[in-house]
């Protein structure tokens, strides 16, 4: 992957959309994410390893303005992923889920950000949840300061649907891991952590999460096999030489996330569209 360095200031971008038999969403997906592009600066891929519900011929009635399709076999979203980053051609990568969407002004602010912060790796931004026809709920969720302990402590959270990053970043981290089918964002963010990436979190509302019946997280013994995700993400850190919080200091740190009325007011906020 090269990146044009001709004019390094407009901060080109590439999305990648992983998409399978999620028709009922797709669109309202792909309509957040193309008018927001610019053609000539930046890159939207779409994977779909084998959709059976009509979606492959809507990504199809896009034409050029989704840059790739990618229509091959994976083994599941983290694989489907590293083969959609690696035909990335931006300075700057996000990802979006066909079941999600992006708000207006996000694709703007992301470049703006990169541009005007070039010390930062990795950004964060806050979400709005939706729900299965796309009306906001009243909570959203802030991203908080991205800190290794606190993250496989369960005491901080991070909106993938509003994480963006520099490709040097996603480079030296080596990707999505994918043997990881719950929470391959996460691991990817705590990778970046440990191979030295910068992290910033800003209230600005960039992505939306919908909720809806079919969503991994609403999956039967979702929160079973996450936890144990989140159990060897730690034995990760205490690998690398970071030592993870015991089970004590753990659960406080949950407890106090848990009550933290601060936290709460910004995710109302968030959901309102209220940058603090």
């Amino acid at each position: 992957m090269l990146i044009d360095t001709t004019n390094r200031a407009q901060v080109p971008l590439t999305l990648v959309t992983i998409s399978f038999n999620q028709r009922p969403f797709l669109r309202d997906c792909i309509e957040s994410i193309v008018p927001q592009l610019r053609p000539d600066m930046d890159q939207y891929i779409v994977v779909d390893p084998g959709s059976t519900d009509g979606s492959r011929e809507l990504i199809r009635s896009y034409g050029n303005a989704i840059h790739e399709r990618i229509f091959e076999p994976d083994g599941g979203p983290a694989d489907g992923l590293n083969r959609g980053f690696s035909r990335a051609r931006g300075e700057v990568f996000g990802y979006i889920n066909a079941d999600d969407r992006l708000v207006p002004g996000a694709l703007a602010f992301v470049r703006h950000f990169f541009r005007s912060e070039p010390g930062v790796d990795v950004l964060t931004g806050a979400i709005r949840l939706i729900d299965a026809r796309g009306h906001a709920g009243l909570r959203g969720r802030t991203s908080d300061d991205f800190d290794l302990r606190r993250f496989v402590a369960g005491a901080c959270l991070v909106g993938q649907q509003a994480t963006w990053f520099r490709q040097e970043a996603w480079l030296r981290a080596g990707g999505f891991n994918p043997a990881n089918r719950v929470m391959w964002d996460s691991e990817l963010l705590v990778d970046m952590a440990l191979t030295g990436a910068r992290f910033a979190a800003v209230p600005r509302v960039l992505g939306e999460w919908r909720h809806h019946g079919a969503s991994i997280t609403s999956a039967r013994g979702h929160r079973a096999r996450l936890r144990a995700e989140f159990d060897r993400c730690r034995d990760k850190l205490g690998a690398a030489g970071v030592t993870p919080w015991g089970p004590l200091q753990s659960c406080w740190a949950r407890l106090r996330y848990r009550f933290d009325v601060l936290r709460h007011i910004r995710y109302l906020q968030a959901g309102a569209g209220i940058d603090r």
